[in-house]
């Protein structure tokens, strides 16, 4: 299957790194979130990827015309340095198409404006480039598949600090727990569609907003629950995150090292 990752957002959540490279590039250790992503779809055998390009579009061009593979592979110099040679690759086999989406569109928009790519697929998958996850994306299609809708989307557990709280007329509490031992599923951003999913979004339309409504309406938009690892590159509060998680080797989204 063809992967639409939607790398075009401004990223104003998290401006001490947006402000300079787009979202998708801010490093997890030696490589960047949409790297890591990428790697994670390319161990389930899914190489060829659309990115949807707006905000900075140029940089991530550039990342990948100027990708150096030994920074993440082992490798042998010899010649002093004129000679190197790899004993493994990452994306020697890849397929990446890059297609400018505009630095205003928002997803559905970003969506619409690179059908024509996967046009041929029955079925695809899409990102929106900016979460992690362990999610079994072969599991995912086979749910996909059996449940015959047009969409699904990873439901997680949204993972937060905060804590909720019932109380009473009077402004008494009498409750309160932690959200995290609550299921509370939210749109991790993990999604594998059919051609009809095109049938649903109008000009303008948000995907998850209007298009998923009309979906919800016909029955036609399936939940793959997903109780492991996700976690979102929101703040810089994340980022410091996902480097800790790197630094001492727990990194569940790294499947490909299993």
């Amino acid at each position: 299957m063809k992967v639409v990752l939607f790398c075009g957002g401004l990223g104003t959540r998290l401006r001490e790194h947006s402000d300079t490279i787009p979202k998708p590039l801010v490093s997890i250790g030696s490589r960047p979130i949409i790297w890591h992503l990428m790697r994670y779809y390319a161990h389930y055998g899914h190489k060829d990827f659309v990115l949807c390009l707006g905000y900075r579009g140029d940089l991530v061009r550039d990342y990948f015309l100027s990708y150096k593979e030994t920074m993440s592979n082992d490798f042998t110099m010899s010649e002093g340095g004129k000679r190197i040679e790899l004993h493994s690759t990452d994306i020697s086999d890849w397929r990446i198409t890059f297609v400018d989406t505009g630095l205003h569109s928002n997803i559905g928009e970003r969506l619409l404006k690179v059908r024509k790519y996967v046009q041929d697929e029955p079925a695809f998958l899409a990102n929106y480039a900016d979460g992690l996850s362990d999610v079994p994306i072969d599991r995912m299609v086979a749910d996909f598949e059996a449940k015959q809708v047009a969409a699904t989307f990873a439901g997680v557990n949204g993972w937060n600090s905060f804590h909720s709280v019932d109380a009473n007329s009077d402004g008494i509490a009498t409750s309160m727990s932690a959200l995290s031992s609550k299921e509370l599923l939210i749109n991790g951003g993990y999604f594998v569609l059919r051609q009809d999913i095109f049938d649903y979004i109008e000009p303008g339309d948000e995907l998850v907003e209007q298009p998923f409504q009309r979906l919800i309406a016909k029955q036609l938009l399936g939940v793959y629950r997903h109780a492991g690892f996700w976690r979102a590159m929101d703040t810089f509060k994340d980022k410091i995150t996902f480097d800790r998680l790197e630094a001492r080797g727990d990194c569940p989204w790294m499947v490909w090292k299993r």
